[in-house]
């Protein structure tokens, strides 16, 4: 932004005409790629450390995999309940740095933590009754007993992972994500390490198999919420607004603000990850070997959607400096130029992933015959997932550039739409009374998407057709 803004003054100043409208765009892309790259590299860093949890998990063979996949489905709710809140910060932060008022950034963080923490001591407990919640819901007693083991490690990871968010979305709202990055690169190998420690009992550590990668995960994670807490304390230029400065006070109107943009980002955060997991509920009524598929399946798609969810938290970034400046057309120009960046790499990557879709899988699993029935089908729903990898990268990304407009109470309506009243019942009906079973539910989910990402694109449209500046109210 600083870049750009110096080049616009020279022009003026030496007399010259106002960059050409290609030109605008091509520094809009140009920007929205120096956010995108650390931000979207941390989101891979991210999964990576979910993928590697999964693929150890995997070494303790398929019931363990299907365990993990209920496991995340009840974590996922709960982190998802509570995600719009710390990602609220974003949007107010950054609108608060457009408008050069360096407090009220500090204060966006501010309620965010207090966010973090007031949500997340009872969902934190909720955890403990996850055996008894997919039990309730007809899963099989012995992988409804593993994915509870697994939760009862997971489970105190959820405030670290929010106030790390938190924290990561005011240093990408003040233009400087890369230590977030850092302490991911740190992060990996470190999960890596611990969690295949805990499992398997190595270097003097007990063997806790699936409870210990939870538990890896949870050591982790707190690591990860100190050291960014270090950095804002520390560093250049997070120290000078002093982020934990008045961390007592609560701040009410601002707190209204954060719940009232926040609340929908989780409520459609929720609808999204629950049609997923309503997914995985009924690959589990088809069979053990559906459901590990769905779930490396779905691993797969996830390490793709980090791209763009990093493109997306750019968007919101870029579009809410656009507003806090009053720049209609800039935030027009963010919002689409982060969409065309995140429809080009989903399109290379649903290639990419065609081609080697019988050699994904076994990343996965071992050489065992179940095992080769699971990577079999793992290839097949990939093919069938390449129809709605390219809609999911594009909602997601539009989402984001909403979101910089504060515009987040429609997109709910949207999720609604898109994944409860048309996904959720087209992959019932198709995987079931269709008999297409396994793939039908992905083609449902595929149809869910494609609707929710065209709203959302056409959204974005009409608020900024107009020119206007103000954020949307939604």
């Amino acid at each position: 932004m600083v870049r750009a803004m110096t080049t616009s003054n020279l022009h003026l100043a030496a007399g010259a005409p106002a960059p050409a409208q290609s030109s605008a765009w091509r520094t809009e892309i140009v920007e929205t790629l120096w956010l995108a790259v650390p931000m979207a590299l941390t989101q891979l860093g991210q999964i990576a450390m979910m993928t590697t949890d999964l693929a150890l998990i995997g070494r303790l063979g398929d019931a363990a995999v299907a365990a993990a996949a209920l496991a995340h489905t009840v974590l996922l709710v709960a982190f998802m309940l509570g995600i719009g809140l710390v990602s609220a910060v974003a949007p107010l932060a950054a609108q608060a740095y457009g408008a050069r008022t360096p407090r009220q950034v500090r204060a966006a963080l501010r309620v965010g933590l207090w966010a973090a923490v007031i949500a997340g001591v009872p969902l934190t407990l909720s955890q403990f009754f996850g055996e008894a919640m997919l039990l309730a819901a007809g899963q099989e007693p012995h992988t409804a007993q593993l994915a509870g083991r697994y939760l009862h490690g997971l489970a105190w990871s959820l405030v670290p992972g929010w106030i790390f968010i938190a924290l990561r979305s005011f240093m990408g709202a003040v233009n400087r994500p890369e230590p977030a990055l850092w302490i991911m690169f740190a992060a990996v190998p470190l999960n890596g390490l611990l969690a295949y420690a805990l499992i398997n009992g190595a270097f003097g550590l007990p063997r806790l198999e699936i409870f210990g990668a939870g538990l890896a995960t949870t050591i982790v994670s707190v690591a990860m919420c100190v050291a960014a807490a270090v950095v804002c304390v520390t560093l250049q230029p997070f120290r000078k607004y002093q982020v934990f400065g008045e961390l007592a006070r609560f701040d009410g109107p601002l707190m209204r603000r954060l719940l009232a943009l926040g609340l929908p980002i989780s409520g459609a955060s929720v609808l999204e990850y629950g049609v997923f997991g309503a997914a995985a509920l009924l690959m589990g009524k088809i069979g053990t070997t559906a459901l590990a598929a769905h779930q490396i399946a779905v691993q797969v798609a996830a390490i793709m959607f980090m791209v763009p969810l990093g493109i997306s938290l750019a968007a919101t970034v870029r579009v809410g400096h656009a507003v806090g400046r009053d720049d209609p057309a800039g935030a027009r120009r963010a919002g689409f130029a982060a969409i065309a960046l995140g429809l080009a790499f989903m399109s290379a990557m649903t290639l990419l992933v065609a081609l080697t879709r019988h050699q994904i899988p076994h990343l996965f699993l071992g050489d065992s015959t179940t095992a080769a029935e699971t990577a079999q089908l793992t290839a097949s729903l990939l093919v069938v997932g390449a129809s709605f990898f390219i809609v999911d990268g594009l909602q997601v990304v539009a989402n984001g550039a909403l979101r910089g407009k504060n515009d987040t109470r429609i997109p709910l309506l949207f999720a609604v739409l898109g994944f409860w009243v048309i996904a959720f019942p087209a992959c019932y009906l198709l995987g079931f009374p269709a008999g297409l079973g396994p793939f039908g539910v992905w083609i449902g989910l595929a149809i869910g998407l494609a609707v929710y990402a065209a709203l959302l694109v056409a959204r974005f449209h009409l608020l900024t057709r107009d020119g206007r500046a103000a954020p949307a109210r939604g």
